[in-house]
């Protein structure tokens, strides 16, 4: 399965893993800076560019300011394009704008629903979807958090094995944060939906930006 590493323009936690060689690397927009930063070249720089000049030396794809896709998305889609399946993304949070922060989280759940898998990374937190399946959590922080949202009008048949705080065939819905802030206590914990689509996060080591 080919993975595509996605730089965007919010906020940086660090690099938990560099890129390979045969991975795709797509900068979205000011993302640039941060491949640059990090003496990565991207195989592609897309976006619109109303954040910074066009880059020079790399492949781009120039799109409109006004259009449907945010510059994430647009990388999101152009790596399913290319084949990927596994995704991890940095800088798709913080920043000025919570709501590019909502959208790149909503948009876990697009890679999930056409077979792929986001992983994107916080601020010592990594984030993924999950949708009707169980995913099992690899515990890397003693007492380390964990919190699971509903993704939909409401998600059902849910159980959360491994946790401080167990479920057992439990429903959340998005009016009420249940399983906000929960704690992995066995090396390897089991998050379980049934019915329905969930956003899942955990704490991971911390490291240096």
């Amino acid at each position: 399965m080919r993975r595509c590493f996605i730089f965007a323009a919010g906020s940086f936690f660090g690099l938990r893993e560099r890129p390979a060689p045969d991975d795709l690397v797509i900068a979205a927009d000011a993302g640039y800076r941060l491949c640059r930063s990090l003496g990565v070249v991207p195989d592609l720089a897309l976006g619109d560019f109303d954040s910074m000049p066009e880059p020079v030396g790399v492949p781009v794809l120039r799109v409109p300011v006004e259009k449907d896709d945010t510059d994430a998305m647009l990388a999101l889609k152009t790596g399913l394009e290319k084949g990927c399946g596994e995704f991890h993304l940095y800088g798709f949070t913080g920043g000025k704008r919570l709501d590019h922060t909502l959208a790149n989280l909503q948009s876990l759940l697009y890679l999930r629903r056409r077979g792929a898998r986001g992983w994107l990374y916080g601020d010592d937190f990594v984030w993924t979807a999950i949708e009707n399946e169980s995913l099992t959590i690899h515990k890397e922080v003693e007492w380390g958090l964990f919190s699971a949202f509903c993704l939909g009008d409401k998600a059902g048949g849910i159980d959360e094995v491994g946790f401080q705080y167990p479920l057992k065939d439990a429903t959340l819905t998005p009016e009420f944060p249940l399983g906000v802030s929960n704690h992995i206590l066995n090396p390897e914990a089991v998050i379980t939906v049934r019915n329905g689509a969930l956003l899942v996060g955990w704490e991971l080591l911390h490291q240096e930006a």
